[in-house]
């Protein structure tokens, strides 16, 4: 059987998969960026603080994002800047 070429659909399968996978192992790249950038700021003494404002990021903010370099008003305004 190994001398059968593999069905279409199989092919199509195993290429979205590799793609997935990629975009996966791209995110967590780009995360262990931000997190030691955010090591690097907490070392500073920046961590927490707005990149653009100055304000302190809130706390729940950072609770969820703790490499978040932006408030949620800048982070907002700064999304809506690249998308346009």
């Amino acid at each position: 059987m190994s001398h059968v070429a593999p069905d279409r659909a199989d092919t199509a399968t195993a290429l979205t998969d590799n793609g997935r996978e990629e975009a996966l192992i791209e995110a967590a790249g780009e995360r262990i960026v931000e997190v030691q950038a955010a090591l690097v700021r907490l070392d500073e003494g920046s961590w927490g603080v707005c990149v653009d404002c100055r304000n302190p990021i809130p706390e729940a903010r950072l609770e969820a994002r703790p490499e978040a370099i932006r408030c949620v008003h800048d982070q907002a305004r700064y999304e809506s800047a690249l998308s346009s």
